[in-house]
Parts: structure tokens; C-alpha cells; sequence
């Protein structure tokens, strides 16, 4: 277990998460597949190339979930009860096969729940993309958690 507890965030840290992924055109596949997302722009190629993006884009569900789960290890490996939202989300520039990402948190709010048992993380997500030398945003969001408590953990 990596994850914090509730004590242990602090409102105003950001957290550079070390782990990468670059995104295979496998990846992509795979996520539109299991998800049954067929958008020609994520997986045909010919159709993309008439597009103003000039290609194929990684869908960009699997952009934020990809940016989840590089935070994991860092923040709520084994001490998150539940995640309760994911809000304002982003995605301003396109994320192509090859592509790698990086991750950063900001803990942008903390409370204890109204029982005073667990807390309530809110923290803010941004993915950029490091195989371009600006590092461009490709996707931020708010991500809300219910945390244990330390002194509460089993």
C-alpha cells in the first residue's frame, strides 16, 4: 500500500507523479473496444487523416483514465474508500498513438466527513504530454475521493 491517508494530504501540494505511459495504438483499440466506443476518429485511419487533427486520436476517456490511474500509487493506493467525482473536465489539446503522458495532483480542498471518520480529498489532475518539448496540457479534471483516516485504518 502506497496511498496516503487523509493526514497526510495537504492543501496546496502538487504531486509529480513519477510513473509515464506512452499510449500504443493497442491501448487505444483496446479501450475503444471494451467500451464499445467505434468513433472512426480513434480508429480509422483514413477517415482521421480527413480530419483537422491529420490522424487518429486516443480517445480521451482513456486519456483521463490513463491519468488516474498514475496517480494511484501516489495518492490513494489502499487508503480510498470511494471515489465520489470526477468534475470539469478537459481536454485541450489532442493525444495521438506514441504519445507519452505525464501526471501532476494538486490538492485543491480537504475535509473530514460530518462523523468525523473519514475525509474528503478533492485534488486537481493535470496530464501533459512530455515526447513534445512545451509539454502541453492534454487533459485536467477534479478528482473527489473519500480517504481513511490514519487513525481510523483497520
Amino acid at each position: 500500500m502506497t496511498g496516503r491517508y487523509y493526514e497526510e494530504f495537504e492543501v496546496g501540494e502538487t504531486i509529480e507523479h513519477e510513473k509515464r505511459r506512452t499510449i500504443s495504438e493497442r491501448d487505444n483499440q483496446q479501450f475503444c473496444d471494451m467500451t464499445m466506443n467505434q468513433q472512426p476518429l480513434h480508429l480509422d485511419a483514413e477517415f482521421a487523416a480527413e480530419t483537422q487533427f491529420d490522424g487518429r486520436l486516443v480517445n480521451g476517456l482513456y486519456t483521463m483514465s490513463l491519468a488516474v490511474g498514475l496517480t494511484i500509487p501516489d495518492t490513494t493506493d489502499g487508503t480510498i474508500v470511494a471515489n465520489l467525482s470526477y468534475d470539469n473536465v478537459e481536454h485541450p489539446n489532442p493525444v495521438y498513438h506514441g504519445d507519452t503522458i505525464r501526471v501532476q495532483s494538486t490538492i485543491t480542498d480537504k475535509h473530514e466527513t460530518s462523523d468525523g471518520e473519514r475525509g474528503i480529498v478533492t485534488m486537481h489532475v493535470e496530464a501533459f504530454k512530455v515526447n513534445d518539448p512545451e509539454e502541453p496540457l492534454v487533459c485536467e479534471f477534479d478528482r473527489t475521493a473519500l480517504s481513511l483516516k490514519r487513525e481510523h485504518a483497520d
